[in-house]
Parts: structure tokens; C-alpha cells; sequence
């Protein structure tokens, strides 16, 4: 389960929250300082581009200071922060059809210890094999394998921070593995590749 924040946290955010809402922009800028890295890197694993993921973050902080009357600061911030980031990045990747490597998860992807010059190339291989999968995802799917592997969110959370059921990211997960799956069947001829979270 992804820490969101304890009751503190929501207690200080929530007095931020208040004070942002008067015009306080040095409380809307304490909320950047802590929020802005894990904003960002969602944002970058959906939107694959990080000059995109920059304007995403700049306006997912916008979002917040026009919304912050509406917000009564009684449940954690950062999931908030991320479904209005994961829309705006939906919105990005609509526009734009571009799509960047998404290293992280490409890393934890493994394949059998070998010769180290064919490990070498081999790695290098998977890893484009990886990324070309991934390519053919759509920033939905991204979003929910962003949330799950690298923010380690749990079904119901990501189901909360993207307003969907948990079967639907349920279905998504599934979807996203089993076509990295059998990519890398295909190439390498075995379920090994895998780990077993994957």
C-alpha cells in the first residue's frame, strides 16, 4: 500500500490548503516543494516526455490553486494531485501520439545470467523489445503499470485516483502483462524472463 500521508500530513496540507485558498502563494509553493517530484514522475511514465510532464506538473499545481476553496484538506493530498496529473497527461498524450521509453519498468525485467558479451546485447535487446511493447499501450494502460510498479499504489487506490472500478485496473494490469508476456515468450521462448510480480 502507497503512503499517502498520515494524519499529520493531512492535517499541515489541509492548513495549506486553507491558506492557498485565500491567495497564500507561499502555501501553494510548500506544496509544490513536497509534491512536485512523485507529480512529476507520474506524469512522465504516462506522457513518456518530460518537457510534456513539466507542463503537466505546472498545471496540475494550477489546478490545485483554482481548486483549493473545494478541497476540505481531510484526505490525502497526492492522490488528488495524481488523478488530476493522470488526466491532464491523457489529455497530453491525445494530442501528441508520441510516446518515450518507460526505463523503469524495462529494468525490472530480467534475463538469465550468460557470457557477459551476450548478456550485454541480450540485455540491450529485452530492453528494446520492452519499450516497443510498451509503445503500443495506450497512456491508460501506462498509467495504471506507473501507479501499480513504480508508485506501488494497491488495485483499490489506483481505482480511487483514476475514478474507474477495480476491475477495470484489474483488466488493464492484465491486459498490460499479458502482452509484455507474450512479446517476450516470443522472443526468448520461456516465462522465466519474468518476474513473478510482472
Amino acid at each position: 500500500m502507497a503512503d499517502t500521508g498520515g494524519n499529520d500530513d493531512c492535517d499541515h496540507d489541509a492548513r495549506l490548503l486553507h491558506q492557498v485558498a485565500r491567495g497564500d502563494l507561499r502555501a501553494l509553493e510548500r506544496l509544490f516543494a513536497r509534491y512536485q517530484r512523485p507529480v512529476y514522475q507520474l506524469a512522465l511514465g504516462v506522457t513518456r516526455d518530460a518537457q510534456t510532464a513539466e507542463e503537466v506538473l505546472q498545471d496540475t499545481f494550477y489546478r490545485l490553486y483554482t481548486h483549493a476553496a473545494r478541497l476540505d484538506g481531510t484526505q490525502p493530498l497526492l492522490p488528488w494531485l495524481y488523478r488530476v496529473a493522470v488526466n491532464l497527461s491523457y489529455n497530453q498524450a491525445r494530442r501528441r501520439h508520441w510516446i518515450e521509453p518507460l526505463h523503469a519498468l524495462a529494468e525490472r525485467l530480467r534475463v538469465p545470467a550468460r557470457r557477459m558479451p551476450e548478456h550485454i546485447a541480450e540485455q540491450h535487446e529485452l530492453q528494446a523489445l520492452v519499450r516497443a511493447t510498451l509503445d503500443a499501450l495506450s497512456p491508460n494502460y501506462r498509467a495504471v503499470l506507473v501507479l501499480h510498479y513504480m508508485h506501488e499504489y494497491s488495485i483499490q487506490e489506483i481505482a480511487e485516483i483514476l475514478d474507474c472500478p477495480e476491475g477495470t485496473i484489474k483488466s488493464r494490469l492484465h491486459h498490460a502483462r499479458k502482452l509484455l508476456k507474450e512479446q517476450l515468450e516470443r522472443r526468448y521462448g520461456g516465462a522465466a524472463i519474468l518476474p513473478d510480480q510482472i
